[in-house]
């Protein structure tokens, strides 16, 4: 791959953002540790993009996403997906006033600025339809009319790689409307161990005569420093990174070469490019680069590719990971 840049070095690199670098702050006065995931959020943030999260349970993915809807004055709203979730229950419905005799509209929850989809593979393939239009169009229809959700909109989703049992896996199309799809790890045992000390620090909750003891989402930082107007000034300076024409055409390059991988059945789509320029635009403003480098295409490929292919069949009874095909493609751009 070639180095590229607008005539800029690496060491040359600006401080990063104020922005992410306040955001990134306020999450860890919540959150221990995570901070590639805090990076991921950040993009979503700033791209309009949407992001899938996947982890074992207890690793604090809904804990950090409602921290970092914390920093921001951002309207949030979370839904757990369960079998009986209803479409209706997330975009709204019309409903009858027995006073007036006419049909009024109830909008649900999908009307906020972040959207959590807790467990969103426990929904039923009727429901998860139902964010296509959200996620794609930033509207939604409700009876015969359409609704524009508010700015900005985005979709952050968590699931469970484990206790199968009673889920349906995301389509090919919905996948693909996720601009990223992050896999997060235990945390080091030190970070385990400032868990668990935080947890110790914690208080009770009085409640009238009665008490409960505090969780960590009691404790979340609710001071909102960053307002959306700073999000959108953050926004508007992502778009004027520095995307030379190399870096693009080595971001088409990747996406041809799942295409035609001899291992890889389904390559990915066009939005696999551009998901891969906006994000690394997005990661190269936190950094506090005003340009992108091969580092920012190398550190997201993963999380940008593998959700959006699919291995042969008889390479993965040969034992085949698709992390391994993607290593393979990286290393041959190199």
């Amino acid at each position: 791959m070639s180095q590229m840049s607008n005539g800029k070095g690496v060491a040359q690199a600006e401080r990063p953002s104020e922005f992410a670098e306040h955001v990134r702050a306020t999450v860890a006065r919540t959150v221990v540790g995570q901070s590639v995931v805090v990076e991921r959020v950040l993009i979503a943030l700033l791209t309009g993009g949407h992001l899938l999260l996947e982890g074992v349970p207890g690793i604090a993915k809904t804990l950090m996403v409602q921290a970092v809807a914390g920093a921001i004055d951002l309207h949030f709203a979370r839904v757990q997906f369960t079998i009986d979730l209803l479409p209706s229950d997330i975009i709204g419905s019309e409903i009858l006033d027995q006073r007036t005799g006419e049909f009024r509209v109830h909008k649900g929850p999908i009307f906020t600025n972040l959207f959590l989809a807790d467990e969103i593979n426990r929904a039923s393939p009727k429901v998860q339809s139902a964010l296509l239009e959200a996620m794609q169009e930033r509207r939604v229809s409700i009876g015969n009319a359409t609704h524009d959700l508010p700015a900005p909109f985005l979709v952050i989703a968590t699931q469970n790689p484990v206790e199968q049992a009673g889920t349906f896996d995301l389509p090919e199309a919905q996948l693909d409307r996720f601009m990223l799809r992050h896999r997060l790890t235990y945390p080091t045992p030190d970070e385990e161990a400032e868990v668990v000390r935080r947890s110790l620090a914690l208080k009770l909750k009085k409640k009238g005569e009665g008490a409960v003891p505090m969780s960590a989402f009691d404790a979340i930082d609710a001071g909102k420093e960053m307002h959306l107007r700073d999000l959108s000034g953050a926004m508007a300076a992502v778009q004027e990174v520095h995307v030379s024409e190399v870096f693009v055409r080595d971001c088409v390059e990747l996406v041809n070469l799942t295409r035609r991988h001899k291992d890889i059945q389904l390559g990915c789509s066009p939005r696999a490019a551009l998901a891969l320029v906006h994000a690394s635009r997005a990661r190269a403003f936190i950094q506090g680069r005003s340009y992108t480098i091969p580092e920012d295409l190398f550190a997201l490929a993963e999380d940008v590719v593998l959700h959006r292919v699919r291995l042969r069949y008889d390479a993965i009874a040969q034992g085949r990971r698709s992390d391994e095909v993607l290593r393979e493609i990286l290393d041959s751009m190199a």
